[in-house]
């Protein structure tokens, strides 16, 4: 009994990894990350995070297409004999794509949207423009929002998520840690925005 559990399990967390290939490690290559700062310091606000959000976005949908993998692989191990070990990796794929087309079809917002990235932009605009909020804005994402380091205005009430960058909490506590929230930020904006003068 026990080892028919042990082995669904195990193909329920292959197949929730391999989906995730795509946000858990192509934007992490150093090569990728010379123009942000280390995890988690605040990140300036910049045509790279634009950028960077707009590549997280791809990464995301892109985990649709490598949930083929698990599916084929579970099809087979259902069909061949390892039935425990295949049903658990249908069921991790399939319900996460399942989960991903109905969260696109009724609206609700992924990790990194393409308004996300249109805001930013235009936060970095207006801080060009005569409307910035300062005379020297430094606009910074927080962990919680988009702030300027000068004045200390709240520009974009927005929660950062992951943005690929290596996880100064090491590469097992972030993995986990990415696997459970799924980029997702731990935390909710700010509640009270600073009036603008």
């Amino acid at each position: 009994m026990w080892d028919v559990f042990a082995r669904f399990a195990l193909g329920a967390i292959i197949g929730h990894f391999m989906i995730r290939i795509p946000t858990l490690f192509f934007p992490r290559m150093y090569t990728w990350n010379d123009q942000f700062p280390p995890h988690p310091d605040p990140i300036p606000l910049n045509p790279y995070l634009t950028q960077r959000v707009l590549h997280m976005r791809k990464f995301y949908w892109m985990s649709i297409v490598f949930a083929i993998v698990p599916l084929f692989f579970g099809y087979n191990s259902v069909k061949y004999g390892a039935s425990d070990l295949g049903f658990g990796l249908w069921i991790a794929a399939g319900w996460t794509v399942l989960s991903r087309i109905t969260a696109l079809v009724s609206g609700e917002d992924a990790p990194w949207t393409m308004n996300m990235a249109m805001e930013i932009q235009n936060v970095i605009n207006k801080c060009d423009s005569s409307e910035s909020c300062c005379n020297h804005p430094r606009p910074m994402w927080e962990v919680t929002s988009v702030r300027c380091l000068t004045c200390f205005a709240v520009l974009l009430n927005t929660p950062r998520p992951d943005l690929g960058r290596p996880r100064k909490d090491g590469r097992i506590k972030g993995l986990i840690r990415l696997l459970i929230t799924d980029g997702k930020p731990l935390v909710a904006g700010n509640i009270e925005l600073k009036e603008e003068e």
